[in-house]
């Protein structure tokens, strides 16, 4: 195991559906294609962006294949996310993910029955972990949908003694507080950060890279908002960061992932609707949507669409 640490863009890709909800691998080709064309390298499948607690362990299972395939035909290391409330399923994920020998896993806590303790976090994350024990595994602190909320710090001291294959920290907290107690203590250990809204915030923190579902269509702002804060010119990194937050605003409006996924329709990547409970605009409003991105600049910074249909 030799885990590279994610010192980049890392997207979150969304797991696509056709119209009626049913799953649609045979569409992760063409997000390959089209996130290779715009700069991206690496990608986090089935997270957050991937609606994962609404597909089934099997259809996390064909997606799995289904970028085993497509990623390496792209030039694309891929991250499984494996968690799931159901420890010993996240446990079958995380050896097909070994199996196809995937850069890393990643895995955030049980959110229905949560773990009451520290302990019992590193118990759970150090299950799934022991079934993939050439992979890197990454916690993934999200705790605004897990309801899960721990000193970091404190994982990132403990947890290595019981998880040898311990990558780091997908840190999807805005706590930029406890993100720099962490950094301070993280020794080799990655903390991508991910929360797209605060990169800005975050690389003054120390952050190195991040993981984020906006980069799927906006790579090129965050790319000049990083290398304008490399730079020290903080004035333009500050108006980059500006329109991001506005970018996320304006698809906020008529619910982030659905209308997300339908702008990724616009850019020529069939993802389909977002699975219930969650909510999808009506044409009219991705019309609105487009109109505001385009006043935001989007044609400067925004991903180049992808021309090729699906047969």
């Amino acid at each position: 195991m030799n885990p590279q640490p994610l010192h980049e863009l890392v997207v979150a890709t969304h797991s696509p559906f056709h119209a009626d909800g049913s799953l649609a691998p045979e569409v992760v080709p063409f997000q390959a294609a089209f996130l290779a064309a715009n700069g991206i390298r690496t990608v986090f499948i089935t997270g957050s962006t991937g609606e994962s607690h609404s597909l089934t362990c099997a259809e996390r299972l064909a997606l799995y294949d289904a970028w085993a395939t497509a990623g390496p035909e792209h030039g694309l290391r891929v991250i499984a996310h494996v968690g799931s409330n159901c420890v010993e399923d996240a446990k079958a994920l995380a050896r097909r993910a070994e199996k196809h020998g995937f850069s890393a896993i990643s895995a955030l806590a049980p959110s229905y029955y949560k773990p009451g303790s520290l302990t019992a976090l590193i118990d759970c994350c150090a299950a799934i972990a022991a079934d993939a024990p050439m992979t890197p595994f990454y916690y993934y602190d999200i705790p605004a949908l897990t309801g899960v909320s721990f000193p970091m710090e404190r994982f990132l001291v403990e947890a290595p003694a019981r998880i040898p294959t311990l990558a780091g920290i997908k840190f999807t907290n805005p706590d930029l507080v406890s993100y720099r107690r962490s950094l301070e203590v993280a020794g080799r250990l990655d903390l991508p950060w991910g929360v797209d809204e605060t990169l800005l915030s975050a690389l003054a923190a120390g952050a190195k890279g991040g993981v984020g579902s906006t980069y799927n269509w906006a790579p090129e702002l965050y790319r000049n908002l990083i290398a304008a804060h490399a730079r020290g010119d903080f004035e333009e990194a500050r108006r980059l960061q500006s329109i991001s937050i506005a970018m996320v605003d304006a698809i906020a409006a008529t619910g982030f992932l659905g209308t997300a996924k339908a702008l990724m329709e616009r850019l020529g990547v069939p993802v389909g609707p977002a699975r219930l409970p969650l909510g999808n605009p009506s044409a009219a409003q991705v019309d609105v949507l487009m109109e505001q991105l385009e006043s935001l600049g989007f044609a400067a910074w925004g991903a180049r669409a992808l021309e090729v249909a699906l047969p």
